[in-house]
């Protein structure tokens, strides 16, 4: 039995908060994107994506965000974070996620959860 989108995405957002990026690197597709809504624009594959968590946790500390919810979208999933922005406020961010073949292929960051609830159609 394969593991539900839901389930990888929660075992890559807890490897993520425990600083486990080699955990993070098995659920990348190598060619995976990470943008906040264009994708030439960000980060284009899994090297440049791990680089970016690790100066993440580095800015923000560890954890460098609360799991606030996850949403089933089928092939994609919405994943809400609370988070201390870079002046140190707090913020509601989310990422919409998508799977394909049980690899992370597709990474968008919306400040907005509800654009990303939008954008998978929930």
């Amino acid at each position: 039995m394969t593991e539900t989108n839901v389930a990888l995405a929660r075992r890559g957002y807890e490897a993520i908060m425990r600083g486990d990026l080699e955990a993070v690197r098995e659920l990348l597709d190598p060619d995976v994107k990470w943008h906040g809504g264009d994708p030439a624009y960000g980060c284009q594959n899994r090297k440049q994506a791990l680089h970016w968590m690790q100066q993440a946790r580095e800015r923000r500390g560890s954890p460098p965000a609360e799991l606030v919810d996850m949403i089933d979208a089928g092939d994609r999933i919405v994943v809400i974070m609370r988070r201390i922005d870079d002046d140190g406020e707090p913020e509601v961010v989310a990422n919409l996620t998508t799977f394909r073949d049980g690899k992370v292929v597709e990474m968008v960051h919306y400040p907005n959860p509800d654009d990303a609830r939008a954008a998978a159609g929930v």
